[in-house]
């Protein structure tokens, strides 16, 4: 076995700063989603709204990235995207999601499925207004996920937006916007010593209501 394998297999992290359990979880997942992002949030952890976004192609396969949390509440998870990008051809075919937050400091994880919509149109400008112009003018420059030439390339598309929207107001592209993630499942993971992690999760039932129930690590 090569000696990178083996240091890969000596790695280990003893999990002992904190434990969940349901008598101490929120009756509604948004909730305790709440409470952790802001405990994240307090314990200054890098962009902690960054998220594991995974879909399905149309042809089955899966992929995952990393994108960044914008909104979110009890209707839903909101992210934005070119919906000519790998991902919005993929929710395309498949409108549905996995979303997955890991906060190694805090030695969390939280895990989100559920059926995907694009927000309405009026949503998206409202954000895009609020981009960085270097962002808004990125949108347009950039044809994500397809080949390019070179950086230059990419940089010379720029150029061209840059010229075209001059002094004035960048719109925002009819190619770019955002989705919301509906949930029907969460898993809040909280790492415990010898491996034997809490795992709390809360499914949709059909009438409607949140169900909590505890799976074995």
């Amino acid at each position: 076995m090569p000696s990178d394998a083996l240091n890969l297999a000596a790695l280990r992290q003893r999990y002992q700063r904190g434990s969940l359990d349901a008598a101490d979880a929120a009756p509604e997942p948004a909730e305790q989603f709440g409470r952790w992002f802001q405990q994240a949030r307090e314990a200054a952890l890098p962009e902690p709204n960054a998220m594991c976004l995974s879909t399905v192609s149309a042809e089955g396969r899966p992929a995952g990235r990393i994108v960044l949390l914008k909104e979110y509440t009890a209707e839903g998870f909101v992210w934005f995207t070119n919906y000519e990008s790998r991902k919005g051809q993929d929710l395309h075919a498949h409108p549905a999601a996995a979303l997955t937050f890991f906060w190694a400091e805090l030695e969390r994880q939280v895990r989100i499925e559920g059926r995907v919509e694009r927000i309405s149109h009026q949503e998206s400008d409202a954000y895009f207004r609020i981009r960085p112009r270097e962002s808004q003018i990125g949108a347009w420059a950039s044809p994500q996920s397809r080949p390019i030439g070179s950086r230059h390339e990419l940089e010379l598309r720029e150029q061209e937006a840059i010229q075209r929207f001059g002094n004035k107001e960048v719109e925002r592209p009819p190619h770019w916007g955002g989705y919301r993630l509906r949930p029907a499942y969460f898993e809040f993971w909280q790492g415990r010593p010898s491996r034997l992690h809490d795992r709390l999760i809360y499914t949709l039932t059909p009438a409607g209501l949140w169900q909590l129930s505890r799976l074995a690590p």
